[in-house]
């Protein structure tokens, strides 16, 4: 098995997407920490303990899993999630740090404890999962890192809070592997596009509808979303960046669906205009230079409406 002997902690791994991959590092004989409290998409709490009901199922199936019943929003659970793993297992080799909350509403709307709560979990949770474990994986100079993202980074509508969340998370992917690259420990961020109840439950669904109604997303780009596939199609993938056979990647990008894996572009300079004396530019050069250069093909993405009689 590819990471026998290994130790992993994935956040959110009760269900949907961290479930999967937490199932797919198993199978490959890793063994599992699952830090979920479980509660509602917004975070809301609920009975029970789902992380206890999923590691118990991975046990069921032959693998070595255990709970963690707590957030990473409180940044000392996280540092106790980390010393619990290697209180048991003697290492930590792998973080995923997937655990997540949606708390959609336009901005005009969106009050600011909604995008605390998001930013908090999404962005900040991350940090707080990898200034921990980055310690022990710095001291047996190997690691692998997964934050993952969305395509909600690249721009979204209604959302603002996790989009902003997860443009961040692209960043901070960026800036950890050039951290923490020289001791051997790789950090990547996984996009996923699976069907679970944080992404596609019934209030999704019509959130896509109204969208299509508006003009806000194309045909083919509602259809993708209503049926993309489960949450089975990203755990391989993970199980594969987190192997010996990528300890290669750092700092990428990845885009994963059924049938798809793809890669994005590295963020860079896409044009320019210079003076070659380092003047200022005047303000008609500013009109001329950017609409006819920088701007040639530009479509604004959302152009003001037509004003109501």
């Amino acid at each position: 098995m590819r990471l026998d002997g290994r130790t992993a902690i994935i956040t959110g791994g009760a269900r949907g997407v961290g479930f999967a991959i937490a199932q797919a590092l198993a199978a490959e004989g890793a063994r599992v920490a699952l830090m979920d409290p479980g509660g509602a998409k917004d975070g809301a709490p609920e009975a029970g303990s789902p992380a206890e009901e999923a590691a118990a199922n991975i046990r069921d199936a032959g693998g070595e899993a255990m709970a963690i019943d707590a957030s990473v929003a409180d940044h000392e659970a996280c540092g106790r999630a980390v010393a619990a793993c290697l209180d048991r297992w003697g290492r930590l080799d792998i973080l995923v740090n997937n655990a997540g909350v949606l708390r959609p509403k336009m901005i005009f709307n969106m009050p600011v404890e909604d995008w605390d709560a998001v930013v908090a979990v999404h962005l900040r949770g991350a940090y707080s999962m990898i200034h921990h474990a980055a310690k022990a994986m710095r001291d047996a100079r190997s690691g692998r890192i997964v934050n993952m993202g969305s395509e909600a980074w690249r721009g979204t509508v209604g959302q603002a809070n996790y989009g902003a969340a997860k443009g961040g998370l692209f960043s901070l992917t960026r800036a950890m592997a050039r951290e923490l690259g020289r001791y051997g420990i790789t950090c990547n961020t996984v996009c996923p596009s699976a069907a679970t109840r944080l992404t596609l439950d019934e209030a999704v669904k019509e959130g896509f509808r109204k969208r299509l109604a508006a003009g806000l997303i194309t045909q083919a780009r509602f259809e993708q979303v209503m049926t993309m596939g489960g949450p089975e199609h990203i755990a391989p993938f993970v199980a594969w960046l987190v192997s010996d056979a990528a300890a290669h990647v750092n700092g990428q990008a990845f885009r994963v669906e059924a049938g798809m894996v793809g890669i994005y572009n590295e963020p860079e300079l896409k044009a320019a205009v210079t003076k070659a004396d380092r003047a200022l530019f005047s303000f008609e050069e500013l009109s001329t230079l950017v609409s006819g250069t920088l701007l040639q093909g530009y479509v604004n993405p959302a152009p003001p409406e037509a004003a109501k009689a």
